[in-house]
């Protein structure tokens, strides 16, 4: 990620962490109200987990994740196929001279949460953290 001069380390500026943010709402409020005029991908529940976006602001990338996690393949293609729409609905939501690109990728983090809880559950973990 970008450095400033207000940042020592790596990772992303206060000005991406708030677009960041205001593109995920918008975005979850555009596919929960259905605003979209494709009923497929109406019919989908979907959630958007995190949304990233570049130094530069131009792309957003959007981690979502279909309700109970079946169809994913289905999805992308839905979302793929109403990326002009998506974007044009999130770029009202925003105060910026440009909208940035909308991309899309699986959002892992349940899964990852997931095998956290199953290792520290296992007896050895266990074990190995109380003693």
């Amino acid at each position: 990620m970008a450095r400033n001069r207000f940042q020592d380390g790596p990772g992303p500026s206060q000005r991406q962490l708030r677009v960041s943010e205001v593109i995920r709402r918008q975005l979850s409020d555009v596919l929960m109200r259905g605003d979209v005029h494709d009923p497929e991908l109406n019919r989908l529940s979907i959630t958007v987990g995190e949304v990233r976006v570049s130094p530069d602001l131009k792309v957003a990338t959007a981690y979502v994740v279909p309700l109970g996690g079946q169809n994913a393949d289905d999805m992308f293609a839905l979302l793929d196929r109403n990326k002009g729409e998506l974007h044009r609905a999130v770029s009202k939501g925003l105060t910026l001279k440009f909208a940035p690109e909308l991309r899309f990728r699986l959002d892992e983090t349940f899964d990852n949460l997931d095998e956290a809880r199953r290792l520290f559950s296992d007896e050895t973990v266990r074990r190995d953290v109380e003693g």
